[in-house]
């Protein structure tokens, strides 16, 4: 039986993680970031909206996540088969086609991005995860005239459930991608698989329209936010949670990292007590689009026991 101190506190977070992904980073080196107009938009701005947990909130959310991986049974993979991929076993997915439904949300037509650049994410996504044994099938798009939607997007938990309440479609092994205008500095946020069953309304991925390949967010317009993105929604931490003590991102072949990356500073190396320079080519860093192009073997193993633990068949 679980620890039950560990297992309250995760139920706690995973529930503050339904409506936390839209609260401001709160890293000393963002205090203080102000909104954003794109035509000014700077690169040192560039942050993920997604909730970074504290050491103690991740250390209850892998007790629970342990104890998740110790129940499964034997599962089909998605998209057909009854296995595949490496690293399978008894209760666990190794790959597979994750559906996507696209939300296009706009101020007229101020952010209803064409069909052509969502394709050409859905291509980014496809060439990123290509190694892992993840691929993403475009299902449908759909798209909505809300000015508060559109602006309002991040920072607000009411906005967020009511847009997300009316869109949403599919199950926990489904990814909804919302793309707006989140305020900030924000690029985009996700919810974690854990935060699934407590509050399913909230699931899925949200995204600056003008990241998206061939947008004006440059130099984060390559599509690599929903790479990054897509990364915490199959339960990845960032490279440089929990700095240089600590369990970090929970992922053995991730070098140590203090603090977020920006450009790509080749040789960078902040860690220096822990073998390896920064991980600065790693999606799930805050360098430049078009200096992050890997993850590794270990958050390729991560992503597929959250999947199986907390989205596949769910």
């Amino acid at each position: 039986m679980k620890n039950l101190a560990a297992s309250l506190l995760a139920a706690t977070v995973m529930m503050t993680w339904a409506v936390a992904c839209g609260v401001e980073d709160t890293s000393p080196e963002l205090l203080g970031t102000p909104a954003v107009n794109l035509s000014t938009f700077n690169p040192e701005l560039k942050h993920c909206g997604t909730h970074e947990p504290t050491e103690l909130e991740a250390a209850a959310l892998e007790a629970d996540f342990q104890h998740e991986l110790s129940t499964l049974m034997t599962r089909k993979r998605p998209g057909g088969g009854t296995g595949g991929g490496t690293g399978g076993g008894s209760g666990s997915v190794t790959g597979g086609v994750i559906n996507v439904y696209f939300h296009v949300i706009s101020n007229g037509a101020t952010g209803n991005i064409p069909d052509s650049m969502i394709a050409a994410q859905m291509d980014v996504l496809n060439a990123a995860y290509a190694g892992t044994g993840w691929s993403f099938n475009l299902v449908s798009t759909d798209r909505t005239n809300n000015a508060t939607w559109y602006n309002g997007c991040y920072g607000n938990s009411s906005i967020e459930s009511a847009f997300k309440t009316a869109l949403r479609q599919g199950s926990a092994d489904d990814l909804n991608l919302y793309s707006c205008n989140p305020s900030n500095g924000i690029l985009g946020y996700a919810t974690f698989p854990s935060s699934y069953a407590s509050n399913p309304m909230l699931d899925g991925v949200v995204l600056l329209d003008q990241s998206l390949p061939g947008g004006t967010a440059a130099p984060y317009n390559f599509g690599d936010t929903a790479t990054h993105e897509v990364g915490h929604w199959m339960g990845l931490y960032h490279t440089f949670q929990g700095g240089c003590s600590g369990s970090g991102d929970y992922v053995s072949d991730t070098p140590a990292e203090r603090a977020p990356q920006y450009g790509c500073p080749v040789g960078a190396d902040s860690c220096r007590s822990d073998p390896g320079p920064d991980p600065i080519t790693n999606f799930m860093d805050y360098t430049d689009d078009n200096c992050m192009f890997e993850f590794t073997a270990g958050q390729d193993a991560r992503m597929d026991a959250q999947f199986s633990a907390y989205r596949y068949g769910k």
